[in-house]
């Protein structure tokens, strides 16, 4: 299965409004409920204002279309990454799932998983 590193830093916050996003930007993901509203984006576009905010993220995507029918792609990343101690913040598309890693962590959670036969795009 192949990985494919993002080059970009990415911030994990909350925002009060939708509006304060940059919609223009080519790499964000929102998530809203009852409760709150989410943004993971890269780290040159978070807003100005934010409820609060996580930055040193660093992420990779599983390439290729995933079939909803595949089972268990994510829980294997996910367990070689805790089984080394590394702790993961996971978004998904439609088409394919984001495993974000703090950045002091990145370059050893895509060693790790290259050693358990991912290839690292």
């Amino acid at each position: 299965m192949e990985l494919k590193a993002l080059e970009y830093d990415l911030t994990v916050c909350k925002v009060e409004l939708i509006e304060e996003i940059d919609m223009t930007s080519d790499f964000f993901f929102i998530g809203k409920t009852d409760e709150e509203i989410s943004l993971v984006c890269k780290t040159a576009d978070t807003p100005r204002e934010t409820i609060e905010r996580d930055d040193g993220w660093k992420g990779f995507r599983i390439q290729g279309v995933l079939d909803f029918s595949l089972i268990g792609i994510l829980s294997k990343i996910s367990c070689i990454l805790a089984d080394n101690s590394i702790g993961i913040f996971v978004v998904s598309t439609f088409n394919t799932d984001y495993i974000l890693v703090k950045a002091e962590n990145f370059d050893r959670a895509l060693s790790v998983l290259s050693a358990e036969g991912y290839t690292i795009l």
